[in-house]
């Protein structure tokens, strides 16, 4: 007897997969429910059977098997005794991940909780072993580097980043063999015996069976090795019996199956449900473990039938991707809970089509899947497999021959991935685009595409209705795809055109003239190649229509680009259209201003002029009623001239915006208005149109980049790697390739030397990927490993000789050798990119020539780079080799490693690099290369209504309402859920929000519990190294602690901690935050000498990003004399003390309690300095003593701090600051705060306010863009 709560909206089917999932009933997989003698449907509510209510009994009842359920019965059990190992997490298989929170804090922490006092000193944890790793203590004091630059790059160790429990380590097994028999399929007359399957198992004791799987269960036959016996053995006891359940069987025969199988299952069973769950999209980790590979027959067919496909490629047993896109983009949406089903139906499908599509394009690059011209060479080839259409981004038929080549047909598939991103938000009723996945993968960029139906029965001509197929020589228009067209156009903001044929005749456009129309066979209207759907970046195109603002001329531009295909983000296109609509409306409201005033001083001296009094109107009936008409004519004639005011107004304002309307507001844009190769028609608003994109990269350079700095100089941005760079530089729409400009920019900033260095490091890393993208198209198959390896030594290993060559130099050799001319031979015949016969002639789709890998050494692998950061970023550098230029940016090799991994897919073993030690044949070897896996670029499916629930929150929060923001943000979450299942990057984010809200409102358990959620799930889909995944870690350490589990907490941040040094180093404002909580949990842990080094660490670190007159800075050395004091080093104390005065008397003058309570504290210091050099003098002037004695201090008494001051004070670093006001004060602060608001017109720096409503009285904290805080996550709480 089983005991569930359920909910009454869960499904049979739901019901089925958590009885698979329990402990007691997860080997049961064929069997049915029953309720009152019927079985249940899988697909209906539990709410809707009859007579089911609370109590009652649903009976399991066992089925017989088929071979399909024997087979998942079988891969099921395999999967229960292999649940331990990690193979899966980083094999980049069957969307798994690893995480590791669970296995760090030693459980799950929230639930922990039970009979923990969180009101508690912290005496009892100080017996707690809290001495922090080696690899996480911060350095004495910065170290210089050879240009005598301090510098703190201190190679973190990454044998310690992945973390194992106990079990695994030990590798606990259940089964030294369970495979599949070689006796399978069962003959003719063991099939009507009821016989599906062979298994050959070999337990622990090394006992061998053979076992048979028929309809009614399992038993063991007498089959060997060598012989075929399928009779049931009867000589085995209990073992002789058949049995329903592999497991039951497998327990009688095996004592130490029985005892670890449990086991396993038990921990299974104990880790988070969300450690279990299956990401939506495949994660891939960087570095891996050393991971045995063993005898697996099920894996091996997994392999062989269902991964690579071979079936897939029979017709009929295939899925319909694109109908299925389709469709479900079609199902009804007038209420909230059609949308989510429509949502939740597109979600899946899309995400199940970037499987496959992913699965497909590795198969491609393998050469493992047929071409439909099999005769061309590779790179021209065409792929369908699994009802999906690849094509490699290489220009076949000279179709980018005017723009760019191959290095613009490798960018187009990026661009057109974007469009269709662009209509597919736009969401047209009766607009259709393809399903669309650009893989990267060992140097090849592939595009998989749903196949639009009868498109490959018919000739391109005869299939386009819409667009132009000859690069506008013939242009043909459709009044259905102008309709369509132009109702998604005010969403993307394009502006419908006419350009003109070789007749000269007008065709009407409602996008780019590359985009096409067909009209499938099912009726539906598809648009596809969608590369020019946002309009040209005219700072990297060379073009003679328009000259660029004196400006950005004398910056450089326009810049040469090895392609024509540079355009403006979306969200760059967003930002200008609204800020010209703020333009807009504020010049209206100007003249509306000085129209009313004009008016008013008109009706005032009307006034004056008014003579007479009533009895004189009386006597004068006649010329009152006559004044009358004609004041009424006069009224008349006055509407209808304000009416004129009005629309000249409108028309004012309008053309101060460069407005393409002359009476509205009208600011789109024309992709085709910089085409060079096509005639535009004549059109009032042609130069316009040209001049208003001029007008938005303008926007981009003088506006965008500088308010991004900014945000940076005031900590408003949460930049750690190149990731979260290029994240922040999309937020703002700035394409990656003003990162040489912006870089430059930065460098002008002292206090943002830490983000010039990761920008020298994206800059780097790019530069690496673009060449190992041609370096890679040389590699033949079998020495992939071996040239990833060298190209990781020549870019990352220390002191290697400049032509450093790999070992092996000549195809084919057993020991290598360079040959006498350094060639080598390339096998040809194969249409296999890894055998390259002609990849080596032709450009690379990065744009640069493919390169022959044999060829590279450090010295001529540091000039391709440096030569690509000129010609991509235009940014120069004086140095001659890799170790100047790290040592001059102060760049970290391991980071530069784990990004440049991360960018181009490579997976490497888990050990100590050395590769700053200098090692004569570099610090990578081949066996060090453990995977290449494939970097994947699709559309992101939103959950609309749970986003505009998420926004209408965050809204709410400003505003001070706490609770209707959390209810709002659980609604959204709720939604989410649906949509998304129950693991997302989104659903993180939500979680997030949710956690801190409960912080603020005093649920301080809500609140860890919420985090750790939000920890595992950005472990799993974010990366468990991201920087996402560490500022969750930040969160749930100070949660932690305000729960009572202090030694949680610091495992918790030094994990944290021990991450931020392998993605970012020492140097980092983040940092200084971080050593400030380690420092002051280890201050009240009376761990004084660890606490010191931690807040030394964060004093001069906030010294170098925030300068000595901050308030942060003043804190740092309030806690550094503090921990001094402790310490007895009480002439240090002062002096740091004095500091934190200075700076509050300054900022906050002397009458403020902070610089009172600073003044206190010097008061207290100097009494106590004065008492222990009184105890000093005293033993040293003591003339009684004998001179043998001891003269030794008494020890200092250091009361140990409770936990709600410790916990004020960290509230205080991580910018959750309370104070107590009236209700009265609070409606006040609202108004100002609207007030504000409204006055700054929704500008970027919002102050927010968080209120609660508590016992002791009102709440409120008060948050400004907080040093932490992510442009894509919620945003309530800020250091102050």
């Amino acid at each position: 007897m089983v005991q569930l709560s359920v909910s009454p909206m869960e499904l049979v089917q739901e019901l089925h997969q958590r009885l698979m999932d329990m402990q007691d009933t997860c080997h049961r997989t064929c069997f049915q429910l029953t309720f009152d003698g019927n079985t249940l449907d899988n697909f209906v509510e539990l709410k809707t059977i009859e007579n089911l209510k609370e109590g009652s009994t649903i009976k399991l009842v066992e089925e017989p098997y088929t071979q399909r359920k024997a087979r998942i019965h079988v891969r099921h059990v395999r999967d229960l005794a292999q649940s331990l190992s990690q193979a899966e997490a980083y094999s980049g298989q069957d969307l798994g991940s690893p995480s590791f929170l669970s296995v760090l804090t030693g459980g799950d922490v929230f639930a922990s909780l039970r009979g923990v006092d969180p009101n508690k000193s912290v005496q009892h944890d100080r017996d707690v072993d809290c001495t922090p790793p080696a690899h996480v203590i911060p350095p004495t004091s910065p170290a210089q580097n050879a240009n005598g630059q301090q510098t703190t790059i201190r190679e973190p160790p990454l044998a310690a980043l992945l973390l194992e429990t106990e079990e695994q380590t030990k590798k606990l097994q259940a089964l030294k063999t369970f495979t599949l028999s070689g006796w399978n399929p069962p003959p003719g007359p063991r099939k009507l015996r009821g016989d599906l399957l062979y298994l050959y198992v070999t337990t622990l004791e090394d006992k061998n069976f053979h076992i048979t799987s028929s309809t009614k269960g399992f038993f063991v036959n007498y089959s060997t090795e060598n012989s075929f016996d399928p009779k049931r053995q009867g000589q085995l006891g209990k073992g002789s019996q058949i049995y329903h359940s592999l497991v039951d069987l497998l327990n009688c025969l095996s004592p130490g199956f029985k005892k670890n199988f449990a086991q396993i299952q038990k921990i299974r069973c104990a880790r988070n449900d969300l450690e279990r769950v299956l990401t939506p999209y495949q994660v891939h980790s960087w570095l891996a473990p050393a991971l045995d590979h063993s005898l697996d027959a099920i894996r091996a067919e997994d392999a062989s039938a269902f991964k690579l496909g071979y079936e897939e490629q029979i017709p009929g047993q295939t899925r319909d991707w694109n109908d299925e896109l389709q469709s479900t983009k079609e199902l009804p949406r007038q209420g909230l809970a059609q949308r989510v089903l429509r949502e939740r139906a597109v979600f899946k499908v899309y995400a199940d089509f970037v499987a496959a599509a992913t699965r497909g394009a590795v198969a491609v690059v393998e050469g493992n899947v047929l071409a439909l011209n099999p005769g061309e060479e590779f790179r021209s080839q065409m792929f369908i497999w699994n009802n999906i259409f690849f094509s490699l981004g290489f220009d076949v038929r000279d179709h980018y021959a005017r723009v760019g080549g191959d290095a613009a047909a490798h960018v187009a598939l990026a661009n057109d991935l974007k469009g269709v991103q662009a209509y597919f938000d736009a969401d047209v009723d009766g607009l259709h685009t393809l399903g669309t996945v650009v893989v990267d993968y060992r140097g090849y960029r592939v595009m998989a595409q749903s196949i639009i139906p009868g498109i490959l029965e018919k000739e391109q001509d005869q299939s386009v209705v819409y667009g132009s197929i000859d690069s506008g020589k013939t242009v043909v228009s459709h009044p259905k795809y102008e309709e369509l067209l132009g109702a998604a156009a005010s969403t993307i903001k394009v502006q419908p055109h006419e350009v003109l044929n070789t007749e000269g005749d007008a065709v009407s456009l409602a996008s780019s003239i590359e985009c096409k129309g067909i009209v499938g066979d099912d009726g539906r209207h598809y648009i596809l190649d969608l590369m020019r759907t946002f309009p040209p970046d005219v700072n990297y195109l060379q073009q003679d229509f328009v000259e660029l603002p004196k400006e950005l001329r004398e910056m450089g531009f326009p810049k040469q680009q090895r392609h024509k295909l540079a355009s403006l983000r979306n969200e760059l296109i967003e930002q200008f259209v609204e800020q010209k609509y703020m333009l807009f409306v504020k010049n209206v409201a100007m003249q509306y201003h000085n129209l009313d005033k004009e008016n008013n001083d008109a009706n005032t001296e009307e006034n004056r002029k008014v003579t007479g009094d009533k009895d004189k109107r009386k006597d004068n009936a006649d010329k009152v009623k006559k004044a009358e008409a004609i004041g009424t004519r006069e009224d008349e004639q006055t509407s209808e001239e304000e009416a004129a005011q009005k629309q000249d107004i409108v028309r004012r304002a309008a053309q101060a915006v460069n407005s393409l309307k002359e009476d509205e507001f009208w600011i789109r844009f024309n992709a085709d208005a910089f085409l060079d190769h096509i005639s535009m028609a004549q059109s009032e608003t042609l130069t316009k149109e040209r001049a208003l994109i001029v007008e938005a990269a303008e926007f981009l350079v003088n506006t965008q980049i500088p308010a991004l700095i900014r945000e940076a100089v005031e900590h408003g941005t949460f930049i750690l790697d190149g990731t979260t760079l290029t994240g922040a530089l999309h937020s703002k729409g700035i394409n990656v390739r003003y990162l040489g400009l912006f870089a430059k920019c930065v460098a002008a900033e002292e206090r943002l030397s830490y983000l010039y260095r990761i920008c020298m490091q994206e800059m780097i890393c790019r530069s690496a990927k673009h060449i190992f993208v041609g370096y890679m198209q040389s590699v033949e198959g079998q020495f992939i490993a071996q040239a990833v390896a060298h190209f990781l030594n020549c870019l990352l290993s220390a002191k290697l000789a400049p032509n450093f060559v790999p070992a092996c130099t000549v195809v084919g050799s057993s020991g290598g050798g360079r040959g006498s001319k350094g060639k080598h031979k390339r096998g040809r015949g194969t249409q296999s990119p890894t055998s390259t016969a002609q990849s080596g002639l032709t450009g690379s789709a990065g744009g640069s020539n493919a390169i022959d890998w044999l060829t590279v050494t450090p010295k001529t692998l540091f000039a391709l780079i440096k030569g690509e950061m000129k010609d991509y970023f235009d940014f120069d550098d004086e140095s001659n080799s890799f170790d100047t230029l790290y040592s001059h940016y102060d760049v970290s090799r391991i980071a530069l490693m784990r990004a440049f991994c991360m960018r181009v897919g490579i997976q490497v073993l888990q050990k100590n690099y050395q590769l700053s030690t200098g090692l004569s044949n570099g610090a990578i070897c081949e066996d060090d290369i453990v995977n290449l896996f494939p970097i994947v670029k699709h559309m992101e499916p939103r959950a609309t209504d749970a986003f505009r629930f998420y926004l209408t929150a965050q809204s709410k929060i400003q505003q001070g309402y706490l609770k209707d923001g959390f209810e709002l943000i659980a609604e959204s979450l709720q939604l989410m859920n649906q949509v998304y299942g129950p693991m997302h990057h989104e659903i993180v984010q939500c979680l997030r929000l949710l956690a801190r809200l409960s912080y603020i409102m005093g649920d301080h358990e809500a609140a860890l519990g919420q985090q750790q959620r939000a920890v595992i799930m950005s472990e799993r889909v974010n990366g468990f190294d991201s920087p996402q995944t560490i500022q969750e870690y930040g969160s749930l350490a100070l949660y932690a602690f305000a729960c009572g589990q202090v030694p949680t907490t610091l495992m918790v941040l030094y994990r944290m901690r021990y991450l931020m040094l392998v993605v970012c180093g020492e140097k980092h404002p983040e940092m200084a935050t971080l050593d400030a909580n380690i420092g002051l949990v280890l201050y009240a842990l009376r761990q004084h000498e660890f606490a010191l080094s931690f807040l030394e660490s964060s004093l001069r670190l906030h010294l170098t990003f925030y300068g000595n007159k901050s308030m942060k800075t003043a804190l740092a050395y309030h806690l550094v004399a503090r921990t001094q004091s402790c310490l007895g080093d009480f002439r240090g104390a002062l002096k740091n003390e004095r500091e934190t005065y200075a700076i509050y008397r300054t900022i906050l003058g002397d009458a403020h309690e902070r610089t009172k309570e600073s003044s206190e504290c010097l008061r207290h210091l100097t009494q106590q300095a004065v008492v222990l050099q009184k105890q000093i003098n005293e033993l040293s002037d003591n003339a009684n003593m004998p001179k043998n004695a001891n003269k030794v201090l008494p020890p200092i008494y250091v009361t140990p701090p409770p936990m709600a001051n410790v916990l004020e004070l960290l509230n205080i670093i991580n910018g959750f600051i309370f104070v107590q006001i009236s209700p009265a004060e609070i409606e006040a602060l609202r108004a100002e705060l609207a007030k504000k608001t409204t006055q700054e017109n929704g500008t970027s720096n919002h102050t927010t306010t968080e209120v609660q409503n508590a016992t002791a009285g009102p709440t409120i904290q008060t948050a400004h863009k907080s040093a932490g805080s992510d442009k894509a996550q919620p945003k309530i709480q800020k250091v102050v």
